[in-house]
C-alpha cells in the first residue's frame, strides 16, 4: 500500500522553513503526512490585465491537473493577487471534494493595508488558508462556528479572528474523531 499524502506545490518564492512550518500544521490538522515539491509555470498565462489580478479558477484546474498517485490533496502556493470573476479578490479557491486547490499570500501581507510587515502574522493568515482551502478539497463547506477555520474570510481581520483548527463538528463530518 502506498504512502498517502498532501502535496503543498510552489514556485522557489517561497522559503523551505516558511513552508515547513505549515505543513506541520496541515499534519496535525488532517493527520496526512505533507510533502513539498515545486512547480515552474508561466503564470502570465493566467494574468487578466483588464483586472490585473490572476485568475484564480485557470490557476486552479492547472495545479488540479498535476497528479499522483501517492498524492490525496495538493494546494498551490502563490504570491499574486487572485480573482474568480465574482469576486473582487479572494485569498484561496478550492475544488470543492476534489484534489487541488490554490492559495496566494499577495493579500495576506500586513503592508498591502498600510501597517507594519509581521511575518509571524502572515505565516498564521497563510497557514489557515491553506487549511481552509483543504477543507473544501475534503468536502467541507463554509462553518458558522466563529472559531472554526472553515468559517468564511471576506477580509484578513476574519482570518486573524479564527483558529486554525476545524471545530468538532467540521472534524467529525470528515472523518478526524
Amino acid at each position: 500500500m502506498k504512502k498517502q499524502s498532501i502535496l503543498l506545490i510552489s514556485d522557489e518564492h517561497f522559503e523551505k522553513e516558511f513552508l515547513d512550518k505549515i505543513a506541520l500544521d496541515i499534519t496535525r490538522e488532517y493527520l496526512f503526512p505533507v510533502e513539498l515539491g515545486e512547480i515552474h509555470i508561466d503564470i502570465s498565462d493566467y494574468y487578466d490585465p483588464t483586472r490585473r489580478q490572476y485568475d484564480a479558477n485557470e490557476l486552479l484546474k492547472k495545479i488540479d491537473s498535476v497528479s499522483s498517485s501517492e498524492i490525496i490533496k495538493q494546494i498551490g502556493l502563490f504570491r499574486v493577487d487572485l480573482f474568480i470573476p465574482i469576486l473582487t479578490y479572494i485569498f484561496g479557491q478550492a475544488a470543492f471534494n476534489g484534489n487541488a486547490g490554490i492559495v496566494s499570500l499577495y493579500r495576506l501581507r500586513n503592508e498591502h493595508y498600510g501597517m507594519k510587515k509581521d511575518e509571524a502574522l502572515l505565516l498564521n493568515r497563510f497557514t489557515k488558508v491553506v487549511i481552509h482551502e483543504l477543507g473544501h478539497t475534503f468536502g467541507l463547506i463554509h462553518c458558522h462556528i466563529p472559531t472554526c477555520v472553515m468559517r468564511s474570510s471576506t477580509y484578513v481581520e476574519d482570518i486573524d479572528q479564527k483558529s486554525k483548527n476545524l471545530c468538532f463538528k467540521c472534524r467529525s463530518k470528515i472523518g478526524l474523531v
